[in-house]
């Protein structure tokens, strides 16, 4: 039985947009304790991509656990 890769390219990518987004938040909480007030929509709507990382993440493991049952 062959296995595919797509399993860890998902996670792969899952780990990089939580990565992103984490140090997104890092960065507006250290602009917050630098004195800057109005941050940018960008950098603000960079900060989704964390839950977005971490629940894509565990869909696909999910996913892929329950296909590998089957």
């Amino acid at each position: 039985m062959a296995r595919s890769n797509s399993g860890s390219v998902v996670l792969g990518l899952s780990l990089a947009l939580f990565g992103i987004g984490l140090l997104a938040i890092a960065a507006v909480f250290g602009l917050f304790a630098a004195g800057y007030e109005n941050l940018p929509v960008w950098l603000n709507l960079l900060t989704l991509l964390c839950p977005a990382g971490l629940l894509f993440g565990v869909l696909a493991t999910g996913l892929r656990s329950r296909r590998g049952r089957s």
